[in-house]
């Protein structure tokens, strides 16, 4: 059991910064106008930690950013551009820690769960705005049919990869991972965004939500 919770805790700690603290990681390194740029960013991101995508505007990034309001059109030219650019760089973070999850000694499919598992908490706002941000911002949408898209194939291969010649066809095995990302989806959405205080009871023990996400995945996944 010991050794198992340090596999846990390996894929949960794998990158385990905050989305603002990684677009912060290098800036004093960078010229003026790119640190301002990524400034601008961070204020987002830290915004939308605590407020919705809705509420998002101009003059509230640039009260957290510190910047006079006309120094963000220098850098994008509305606030959708800048949405944009900000959930496709939080799909290639939130990819990169899977990725690494998924390299850790152990169990693939728990590893990398439990690393999405530990955004969700991290990052609710930012996962909030992918999951249901997509009516007041297109840019989200397609950020998260992206995230979906893309995990999709990625769980299709190692399906292929792992059951060789009893692989199910490629259409059928995509079809199950994006029911299966769904259903998992709603479920942590329904924890860490709506507060489902159901779902919230029936979640205390976190390591046995962590089997039965990893459990659906296997199973739904199966040839």
């Amino acid at each position: 059991m010991a050794a198992q919770h340090s596999r846990t805790n390996a894929a949960e700690d794998s990158g385990t910064d905050s989305f603002a603290a990684a677009l912060a990681r290098g800036r004093d390194g960078m010229r003026k106008g790119e640190r301002t740029r990524t400034g601008l960013m961070i204020a987002a991101a830290r915004f939308l930690a605590a407020q919705p995508l809705d509420r998002l505007t101009v003059a509230a990034i640039c009260k957290v950013a510190g910047v006079a309001h006309g120094t963000f059109y220098l850098y994008f030219p509305d606030r959708h551009a800048l949405v944009g650019d900000l959930l496709g760089e939080f799909v290639d973070h939130l990819q990169t820690r899977m990725h690494a999850a998924s390299r850790l000694p152990g169990d693939t499919v728990r590893n990398t769960t439990a690393a999405y598992m530990r955004i969700f908490e991290q990052e609710p706002g930012l996962m909030k705005c992918l999951v249901v941000g997509g009516d007041a911002f297109p840019e989200a949408r397609a950020a998260f049919q992206r995230l979906n898209r893309d995990w999709a194939e990625t769980v299709v291969r190692a399906a292929r990869r792992r059951d060789a010649g009893e692989a199910r066809p490629d259409a059928e095995l995509l079809r199950r991972a994006y029911a299966l990302g769904g259903m998992v989806d709603q479920y942590l959405n329904a924890l860490h965004i709506a507060a489902d205080p159901r779902i919230a009871a029936l979640s205390e023990d976190r390591a046995a939500v962590l089997e039965t996400l990893t459990d659906i995945w296997k199973k739904g996944m199966s040839p």
